[in-house]
């Protein structure tokens, strides 16, 4: 039942992006009527080629991560421009979930690149972490991973970051004084060879 509800859903969504005003769903028009050929076909094909550069395509983790990226921040940008909250949550958690995966696959990926298939793979789970569902991978990563690590050890984060945050403050300030007399001593210098300068041409 579980997936037959995501299949549903993604169906669904598919259906209500073709029908939208858009730059991709203009492209498809334009396509269909030089064609004949309807655009939920063309789109199904566009998927397939997709799916099938991602197993053995040169370049599939750029597109990987353009699929990762692309459809959740166009979505996200109509939630921040929509009046209810909800969507907003949604897609901050997405992005939270993305930012933990990606910082732990720069630590593995000199593994994870020869696992046969893991840029599809990759692919199938981000699409499931945006999935128009309730059960959908963000919400499901963020409420019994992120969530509780993050309340586990959310003082002693608070700590770091202010910590860090007054270290940073007193470099910044220690290097303006440090810096401030020698610009001024430096600009001085150059003023006093300029008037020198401009003193010996008058003489000569």
């Amino acid at each position: 039942m579980g997936i037959l509800e995501l299949l549903g859903s993604f169906k669904d969504r598919a259906e209500k992006f073709l029908n939208e005003k858009n730059v991709v769903t203009d492209f498809l028009n334009r396509v269909e009527e030089k064609t004949g050929i309807r655009k939920k076909l063309l789109a199904a094909g566009a998927v397939s080629l997709t799916g099938l550069y991602l197993v053995y395509g040169y370049g599939a983790a750029l597109l990987c991560n353009v699929i990762g990226f692309v459809y959740p921040a166009y979505y996200s940008i109509k939630a921040i421009e929509s009046v209810s909250k909800e969507d907003d949550t949604k897609w901050l958690t997405y992005w939270v979930v993305y930012g933990v995966f990606s910082l732990g696959e720069f630590f593995s990926d000199i593994f994870l690149y020869w696992f046969p298939f893991y840029y599809a793979f990759k692919c199938l789970f981000l699409l499931w972490c945006m999935a128009p569902v309730a059960w959908n991978g963000s919400q499901v990563i963020y409420e019994r991973v992120v969530r509780p690590f993050f309340l586990r050890h959310e003082a002693a984060v608070d700590n770091l970051v202010s910590d860090l945050g007054g270290k940073a403050m007193s470099a910044a300030e220690s290097l303006t004084r440090e810096a401030f007399p020698w610009l001024t001593s430096n600009q001085l210098t150059a003023l006093r060879r300029r008037k020198m300068s401009s003193y010996l041409a008058d003489v000569g």
